[in-house]
């Protein structure tokens, strides 16, 4: 399967409309299942986003929709082991990686905004450096998944694995939703899947540096992003 060149234009309530209803008719299906609906529905105004964490999902939508767009969010603050995943994954799985960069470098950020706003501001640093980027690279598409799972945390307890992005006018699909880690690890060692080698280091959830510490033996997998604060989330999925 190949992605369609030219997929239909829909307006924004057939799109909410569309949402709405396939959350509830996938909600028991495989994840290559959710994939294949979404690579049917919406052609080539669908994307992959990844924090190149692992390559899961993107290999899993790569095998069904060879040179599917999979943007990745080029923060200024990535570890050099995402920045080198991200490499590796352009050219060794078919896909095309369309990396994303804030509007400001972080030099520039510092300038206008005084430096580490990651300490004294960590919503608007990752407002400006995450969610807007996203926003504005998800302009021409209509649908985009996402690699989040219910287990990860209680605050993706209830996500569906297929939804209404209000926030951007998009339908938002996680096709991994239902899947515990256990089974990403088969489904990374059945593949041999890319995945990030800090995830052997101690990061079971990988973030920007500045806000990522590794997790202690018991603690949640996401305990070391903004460790000591009350956040939990970055705002892309809120």
């Amino acid at each position: 399967m190949t992605l369609a060149t030219t997929a239909p234009r829909r307006c924004r309530d057939d799109l909410e409309a569309l949402a709405r209803q396939a959350g509830r008719d996938l909600e028991e299906a495989s994840a290559a299942e959710i994939v294949r609906w979404a690579a049917d529905t919406f052609g080539d105004r669908f994307a992959v986003t990844s924090s190149m964490q692992d390559t899961a999902l993107a290999h899993l939508v790569s095998q069904q929709v060879p040179g599917v767009d999979v943007v990745f969010l080029d923060t200024g603050y990535h570890f050099p082991e995402t920045l080198g995943t991200a490499d590796a994954a352009s050219v060794t799985i078919p896909i095309n990686l369309v990396t994303v960069r804030p509007r400001q470098t972080v030099a520039e950020q510092d300038a206008t905004l005084g430096p580490e706003l990651y300490r004294r501001n960590p919503e608007l640093c990752c407002q400006l450096r995450k969610v807007a980027p996203l926003e504005r690279a998800l302009t021409n598409y209509d649908a985009w998944a996402t690699g989040i799972r219910r287990d990860e945390s209680p605050t993706r307890a209830n996500t569906p694995v297929v939804s209404w992005d209000a926030r951007r006018g998009k339908v938002k699909i996680a096709p991994l939703a239902r899947w515990s880690q256990d089974d990403v690890d088969r489904y990374v060692a059945d593949n041999g899947v890319l995945t990030n080698p800090l995830l052997d280091d101690g990061y079971p959830s990988v973030g920007c540096w500045p806000c990522t510490r590794r997790v202690a033996e018991g603690e949640d997998a996401r305990a070391g992003r903004w460790a000591g604060r009350a956040k939990t989330e970055c705002g892309i999925h809120r």
